[in-house]
């Protein structure tokens, strides 16, 4: 598996911040993910290898965070939350709504692999719900209307 210079800065900058090399698995993850798009069989054994890990004991850690996936995702991942305080109200609907709109299931990518749609626990913006997160990027206080403006801007940044 070969990861961009700038994956290699980062890693080479980052493992000699912790007491142990297997702390930096998650972080480590997140910018595999970001540089390759998912976690795939490679990118698993390579990190286990450079910290020192059996793949099994990365596996248990991906399949724990919602944020990492072993399979590939839109470039836009939406992630709608429906815990107590988005679904009160109203995080349940705009899941529905973004499914529809996208014509895609949970967890589902469109055909153009534009957007991602997941129904997450949890995004830490239960202030300001019903709540979304696209890719790295908060938008809260939803409404339908809201939501589609959102689509609609990130359909625009992927249009050169």
């Amino acid at each position: 598996m070969k990861f961009s210079d700038e994956f290699e800065i980062r890693f080479a900058e980052m493992v000699p911040h912790y007491p142990i090399k297997r702390s930096a698995l998650v972080p480590t993850l997140l910018y595999a993910q970001d540089e390759v798009g998912f976690l795939s069989d490679a990118v698993i054994a390579e990190i286990a290898e450079r910290l020192d890990l059996t793949e099994l004991e990365v596996r248990n850690v991906i399949s724990y965070y919602s944020m990492l996936t072993t399979k590939p995702r839109g470039k836009f991942n939406v992630q709608v939350c429906t815990n107590l305080s988005c679904m009160v109200r109203g995080g349940e609907q705009i899941l529905d709504h973004c499914k529809k709109r996208l014509g895609v299931g949970n967890k589902g990518t469109t055909l153009d692999g534009l957007f991602s749609v997941e129904e997450v626990e949890c995004i830490g913006a239960c202030s300001w719900a019903p709540a979304a997160q696209v890719n790295y990027d908060f938008h809260e206080n939803l409404t339908a209307e809201k939501m589609d403006r959102v689509l609609e801007d990130y359909r625009r940044k992927a249009t050169p």
